[in-house]
This record gives C-alpha cells, structure tokens and sequence, in this order.
C-alpha cells in the first residue's frame, strides 16, 4: 500500500472516531423499573414493532380472583434486559405468593423461575409486587421481612448467583426472621437508579427492633426510630435504600413528612428520582391524606415536603391505597403525582394530576384525571403541530367514569404541563388538552370502554403511543393524527385494575389483559 494511501486511509479512521466521539451510540435499552426509569417516564429508546400478531403469552396470575367479573389487582410490571430477557412477576395463589420469571424474549421460553417468600401488606385491591432491574444487571426483588433478593446474570441460569439484603441489615433479620416477617412488608415497587442503588417503601405493623445500622434519620425533638419512653430503637413504617455495594439506610415517614401522624409510604408509590438522581420523590399517608415528600437520594435526609391538596376544594386531597400513582419526574425537573379529589366524587372519581417544581416549593397548574395514572413523558416532536412552550408534553389516561356521574366518554389524552384551560366538569383551570381520543369500543352501561392502564408506553421513534383498554385490545395511538394507526384483540376484555405497558429492546410491545402478559410484533 502507498504511503498516501495508508495516510489518507488512518486520517479517515480518525476522522470517524472523532465522530463516534462525538455523537456516541446510544445505549442498549432496557426496561428497568415500572415506568422504565427511575423517572417514570415510560419512554422507549428503540422503535416499537408493528401490533402484527401475537407472539407469545404467558400467565401473571396462576390463581385469578374476580369479584362480578372483575380483577381488583395491580400486576407488576414486566422488565426487560439488555440482552433481551423478559422479567415477568408472577402471583401464585389465590391470596398471595409470588415468584418471578425469567423468559427469552425471541422465542417465549422460560429461562428460570425463582420462588420469593414475599408476604402482602394489608389492602383491599391486591397491591404491586414490584422487582427492578440495575445495568449490572442486577435483579432485585421483595422478599418476607422487608428483605430483598438478588439474582446477577438474570439471563441465563446459574445457581450461585442469588442473594437475600436487608435494609436494616442481614444478622438483624436472621436472629429473629419470624418477628421480621410477621411485622415489616415491602408496600411499593422498588426503583433502581443508574449506580446500582435501589428504593423502595415498606410498612411496619408491631414494635420490630432493628440495628443501629438501620436508625432513621432524626429531625423531631422526639428521635424518630425510638419509642418514646421506651429506650428502644426499632423500625418504623418508611422508606429503604440499599446501596449497590448491599449497604442499607431507612427514613421513617413520620421523619419524612415532619408529621407524627404519617403511617406509611403510599401503597404502590414506586418512588422516583431527579434528572440527576441526587434527589428521591414519594408520597407518604395515614391511608387517606398526607405529601409528598423529596430526600437526598444519598443520605435519605429530607429536603422539603409539600401537603398534598384538592386544588379546588383545597381540602386534603385522597391518597387511595387502591392506586398504583407514582410519581414522575420531567425533563426540566418538574414533578407530576395523581391524586383522588375530596370530596370524593367532585370531580367524577378522575382525581387531580398535581404538578410542583422539583423542590416542591411551588404548586403548579393540575391536571384534570390523577386517579391510579403514572403520566408518561411525550417529546413535543411527536406532535410537530404543537406550537406551545413547552418541551414535552403528558400522557394519560382521560376516563370519565359513568358510575361517579361522568359522561362515560373515556379517552386518553396528550397534556400541556405549561398551558391551560377550564375543565368543564369542575370549572377549575387545568392543563391545556393538547391531543385526546375516545376509547373505540362502546359500553353497555354508556359511552366507550375504560382504558386499563396506569403507565402507557411511548415510543417517539414511531411517535406513537402503546396502550391497552379493557376492550380486550392493545392500540398504537398516532397523536399528530389523532387516530388509531394500529391495533389487536388480546382477550374478549375484562374490568381490572390498571396495568403498564412496555417496549422490549427488540421492539416486542407487550402489554397485560386478563391475568397474561402478552408479547406483540412482526
């Protein structure tokens, strides 16, 4: 080879480092936690395949129980791998028992199926047994106690890569796992940041001691983590992070909130981090009111906390512990969190969307429907007719139930977290509807078929958005458009409780009807 030539041939191949330098390949996507991120924001990195057929399917429920057809449950989300490995919770009794399973995404063959001694809080609808997955990958997982297990390499079979952590440590649980078991319960879905770190709220239902490692954070003139009079530390109903080092830290609620009265991390809050991760969102209760609450990610001490509120009623707003809201967190680092009105049914059982600044010290415009909805985040390209100033918009569900005296003209619906208008139910000034459609499929009992989804997936590379209805049918939503691009029948549909839908890294949709996951594409 000429010497020009092999000059010219090495200035080339700089010239396309440089270039991969400067516009490097996008990671591998995975869905991690429910939402995907630890933002929530529901949004995929690889384009969703075309809704063709039905790939394959495989049950979520072993032991279904319905009430007048229904299904009172919250199915935790499925996850996905990078290397194309689904996560499917499993529920294996009637009451409870779970396990989770490993399925290869290409073909629908099980990889392996590990059994967790997990035990339910109290609750009325069955609550989310919520695992997560880390980039190490790590999969994590509740277990009985307020432990969590582990299992590295969750794509392929291997016996010795499992574990159990405590979050107040380890030798505290084994001296004595039966008091543990009996009195500490994991209560939302546990969410994972980008190092390896994970949280998660758990109840405390009897004086439980636990190791100093474990004392909360103390800020009230009584130490919190300590019986007044009693001289004893122990557990109090809060919020757990364990590092990806296995290192475990808890606030109580009470500590959280700077409010004695609190009792428990809102059921099936998964809670959610900055832009950054140097900041943690949940909201905590005494099963009917309380905040939501911002902590150093870190340390778990509390950075501020803000009442959650009716915006037009401003009386304490309802934190069901039938919903499965959870936070979400925007690009800009303004929060989102759906709430239940009060008085109960003022505004038609669709709740509030509330919406603060990331230090939770401003109260923003709310959004017309919050109940048992994690908003989904839309690049405002999906929609290249939108002129507005904002830089994303909000998807969520829209229902307007006919049995609260709604229309029952259920739709889903695009928002602008930056504009507004008057709700025509309430009179009150919510955020402005960008884009919304009617659910296609009458009811019987009037207007269109709920939509069953508590976090929708978008998928910006198709701008479109994935979401299932309880007309048995999962739908490709074209917003520029407003229509209905594509869609296919799962079951004959079924009333339950809200459930997500997911984009795999292959592009495979896969979405929950009837007690069964199913994986859609080509």
């Amino acid at each position: 080879m000429k010497r020009v030539d092999r000059l010219s041939l090495t200035m080339a191949m700089v010239a396309i480092v440089a270039v991969a330098l400067a516009h490097p390949a996008p990671a591998v996507a995975q869905w991690n936690d429910y939402a995907r991120d630890a933002q929530h924001s529901a949004q995929s990195t690889v384009a969703s395949q075309p809704l063709n057929q039905i790939l394959w399917s495989t049950p979520v429920d072993l032991d279904p129980q319905f009430a007048d057809g229904d299904l009172h449950i919250h199915y935790g989300s499925p996850l996905v791998t990078a290397a194309n490995t689904v996560i499917v919770p499993v529920k294996t009794g009637a009451a409870g028992g779970f396990e989770v399973q490993a399925i290869n995404a290409a073909t629908g063959v099980p990889i392996w199926t590990l059994t967790t001694d997990y035990i339910l809080p109290a609750h009325d609808w069955t609550p989310v047994f919520g695992p997560a997955l880390t980039s190490k990958p790590r999969l994590y997982f509740p277990g009985a106690g307020g432990t969590v297990y582990y299992r590295d390499q969750p794509d392929s079979s291997c016996s010795t890569c499992e574990g159990q952590l405590a979050f107040y440590g380890l030798a505290t649980y084994q001296a004595n796992p039966t008091l543990y078991n009996a009195n500490v319960e994991i209560n939302t879905p546990i969410t994972a940041d980008s190092s390896g770190n994970i949280y998660f709220g758990f109840v405390v239902t009897a004086t439980t001691p636990a190791a100093k490692i474990g004392r909360p954070a103390r800020t009230l003139p009584i130490p919190i983590g300590r019986s007044p009079g009693s001289g004893s530390t122990h557990l109090i109903s809060g919020i757990a992070r364990i590092s990806a080092s296995g290192k475990g830290t808890w606030v109580s609620v009470v500590t959280a909130a700077k409010d004695p009265t609190m009792t428990e991390v809102a059921q099936n809050c998964a809670p959610a981090l900055s832009t950054d991760s140097s900041m943690l969102y949940v909201a905590v209760s005494n099963t009917k009111a309380g905040y939501l609450v911002v902590l150093d990610s870190a340390t778990l001490t509390p950075v501020n906390r803000v009442r959650l509120k009716d915006p037009k009623s401003g009386l304490d707003a309802t934190l069901s512990d039938d919903s499965s809201a959870s936070p979400t967190v925007g690009p800009d680092g303004q929060v989102y969190y759906g709430v239940l009105e009060n008085p109960i049914g003022e505004n038609h059982y669709r709740g509030w969307l509330l919406h603060f600044n990331g230090h939770l010290s401003e109260s923003k415009t709310p959004a017309a429907f919050g109940w048992d909805t994690t908003d989904s985040i839309v690049p405002k390209a999906v929609v290249p007719s939108y002129t507005g100033s904002s830089t994303y918009l909000l998807m969520t569900k829209y229902n307007d139930y006919i049995q609260a005296g709604g229309t029952g003209l259920n739709r889903i619906a695009l928002l602008d977290p930056s504009g507004s208008e008057i709700d025509p139910v309430t009179g009150y000034t919510v955020m402005n509807e960008v884009r919304s459609i009617l659910g296609p499929t009458p009811d019987p009992a009037g207007g269109a078929k709920e939509w069953c989804i508590n976090s929708a997936a978008v998928d910006p590379l198709t701008s479109s958005i994935i979401a299932g209805s309880e007309d048995g049918n999962l739908y490709r939503w074209d917003p520029q458009a407003n229509v209905f691009s594509e869609s296919i029948v799962l079951t004959p549909g079924i009333g339950e409780a809200y459930t997500p839908t997911v984009i795999g890294v292959d592009g495979t949709d896969y979405a929950i009807n009837d007690a069964t996951l199913f994986a859609v594409g080509n």
